[in-house]
């Protein structure tokens, strides 16, 4: 039985209305936990929230972090954040447009913060003498 080439150019208009209409989604979050919870994250030199702390990103690849809490030392680094596999081209087209359903991609990462040290009177003293060293030579 052959098929009238109408009613199959309609079908096949009809499937593809309907692919573009239920398109996928991908949704990726990035958490940041620290020790002690609280703690100021910043990424990419944008204040995010306090941790723990979820914000969703847009881009994979490097990320500059920075993370500070009172009477800790500012924890200054980066975090790659690997795309998953179906997010490697070609593949990242089909899930973000013709995959029927939503994805969510989540990355967590944590981080313990070192207390912070109060240097003593005499390092003190040793690091006024340095900086002013520094200064009187760089004026000469």
């Amino acid at each position: 039985m052959t098929r009238h080439p109408a009613i199959r150019f309609r079908t096949t208009i009809t499937l593809v209305v309907i692919a573009l209409a239920l398109p996928g989604c991908v949704r990726r979050t990035l958490t940041i936990r620290t020790e002690p919870a609280g703690a100021l994250v910043f990424l990419n030199d944008e204040e995010v929230g306090r941790s723990p702390v979820s914000t969703d990103f847009t881009w994979y690849g490097d990320y500059d972090v920075a993370i500070r809490h009172p009477g800790y030392q500012t924890l200054k680094t980066h975090i790659p954040v690997l795309p998953p596999w179906y997010q490697l081209p070609p593949l990242d087209f089909l899930a973000e447009v013709f995959w029927p359903g939503h994805i969510h991609d989540t990355h967590t990462h944590a981080f313990t913060l070192a207390p912070s040290v109060t240097p003593g009177r005499e390092e003190l003293i040793e690091r006024a003498e340095a900086v002013r060293d520094r200064a009187s030579s760089e004026n000469e």
